[in-house]
């Protein structure tokens, strides 16, 4: 049956996907703005697939702050890059530049305002993310970052990588841990199987700590459900 619910899904989500990643270059002739809801009727139509074909449930623990944030998530499958983009209204979201290199899509995506990370880890690359870290948190957006970079299993706890310092003090902001374990539905690898998934929104880490103070504290939150 998990592998019937994954063929369905993908069936579903995909093929509409296509024409809406196609459609992308239209609606942003209509304005950021409608750029941006273009993107979050998208991550709606993923929330419905994902709860009536794929049987996935979704439980909020804690709430997102009322105004901008740095939000460091816990990364375990594709589903939460679509429900953080939903529940936070639009952020901007920091991606590997290799999705940036995708036809039209790569297009689109910058287009949102995502930012890049550069897995080389050259200052110049770095720098370039922390200006458009803080581009994004003046005009009041939040922003999105996956310290530990990749996807991961259940019990796996990679490290943090060093950009979350580096967009840490380029925001400005609190961080917001968000602990998840989206990995029991939707593994790195296998088919997907329904069930409830937590996200967890820790308290905000205030602004101002040194370097291995925030990334230690960040990581023991998002690991939180990674039992």
């Amino acid at each position: 049956m998990g592998r019937v619910r994954t063929i369905v899904f993908k069936s579903a989500f995909y093929g509409l996907s296509v024409a809406i990643v196609l459609l992308a270059p239209v609606t942003a002739l209509f304005g950021q703005r409608a750029f941006r809801r273009w993107v979050l009727l998208w991550t709606q139509y993923h929330a419905w697939c994902a709860r009536n074909l794929a049987g996935i449930r979704v439980r909020i623990e804690g709430a997102p702050l009322a105004g901008p944030a740095l939000y460091a998530s816990k990364h375990q499958s594709f589903f939460e890059t679509f429900e953080l983009v939903r529940m936070l209204d639009a952020p901007a979201v920091v991606m590997r530049q290799e999705y940036a290199r995708i036809p039209v899509w790569g297009w689109a995506a910058r287009r949102y305002g995502i930012i890049i990370i550069d897995r080389s880890g050259s200052a110049a690359a770095l720098r370039q993310m922390m200006r458009e870290a803080k581009a994004a948190g003046a005009a009041g957006r939040s922003v999105v970052l996956f310290p530990e970079g990749t996807r991961s299993a259940m019990g796996e706890t990679p490290p943090v990588l060093s950009g979350l310092a580096g967009l840490y003090r380029a925001v400005g902001r609190p961080v917001v841990p968000i602990a998840l374990d989206t990995a029991r539905v939707w593994p790195k690898h296998g088919p997907m199987r329904p069930g409830l998934v937590t996200f967890r929104f820790g308290e905000p880490i205030p602004a101002g700590l040194k370097r291995n103070e925030i990334e230690s504290l960040v990581h023991r939150e998002i690991n939180a459900l990674n039992g």
